[in-house]
């Protein structure tokens, strides 16, 4: 049986409510780093459940949907697909939560060359973010892809920032622990990323059957 247009509505809304819960805890976990503003760090944290419910709400709805419905075809690949997705976006979460602890560990100032390629890192993650779930959304298998390469760049800050938090911790002593929680940071974010390509991925394989996890760089099939 067909999913009504309205249980698909509201799937979708709750979807689009998780990341932009998603997309708002990032951007304040970032915004607490860069402005050392621990108070914010801590919101971000707290508010964590609410991430946790939507993603046990999603669940349950498509649970319900499957048994009552008994989709075939296109809506019960939706459906899982779903449910897989909600997956990465609550990881995405607690990536973002970790981000914020970290900050309330880190001393009150940081040198501001320390930061310079956060905001660039957070900027990526959070376009592959909100373009993978829109490419769920709307069936948009060239938005995913895109999604999907632009994980390598932000993998290339992460390693560019590692590489030079190391080699700032040999140089000043002072800078050990800081930049140890600051490359943890870093690869927080490229974590969040990670998670991202795994949406834009599933969403390839729901729409093409085209299974492309691992395959990045061979993809459409015969490039």
């Amino acid at each position: 049986m067909p999913l009504r247009n309205n249980e698909l509505f509201n799937l979708r809304d709750d979807i689009l409510k998780m990341a932009s819960m998603v997309e708002t805890a990032l951007d304040g976990a970032i915004k607490s780093l860069l402005n050392m503003d621990t108070a914010l760090a801590q919101t971000v944290s707290r508010n964590d459940h609410f991430v946790n419910a939507l993603d046990v709400h999603i669940d349950e709805a498509c649970i319900v949907l499957i048994a009552l419905r008994q989709p075939v075809a296109k809506d019960l690949r939706f459906l899982t697909t779903a449910m897989k997705i909600t997956t990465d976006l609550e990881r995405m979460a607690d990536n973002a939560v970790n981000i914020a602890n970290r900050v309330i560990e880190l001393p009150s100032e940081l040198p501001a060359f320390m930061l310079v390629d956060i905001p660039k890192m957070r900027d990526i993650a959070i376009g592959m973010l909100t373009d993978a779930v829109a490419s769920f959304l709307s069936g948009d298998t060239q938005l995913a892809m895109d999604v999907i390469t632009r994980d390598q760049m932000l993998d290339s800050l992460n390693e560019k920032l590692l590489n030079e938090l190391i080699e700032l911790m040999t140089k000043d002593n002072s800078l050990i622990i800081p930049a140890a929680k600051l490359s943890s940071i870093s690869r927080y974010i490229e974590r969040i990323g990670d998670h991202a390509t795994n949406i834009a991925e599933m969403v390839i394989y729901m729409i093409e059957g085209q299974m492309v996890r691992h395959m990045k760089g061979n993809y459409p099939p015969g490039n």
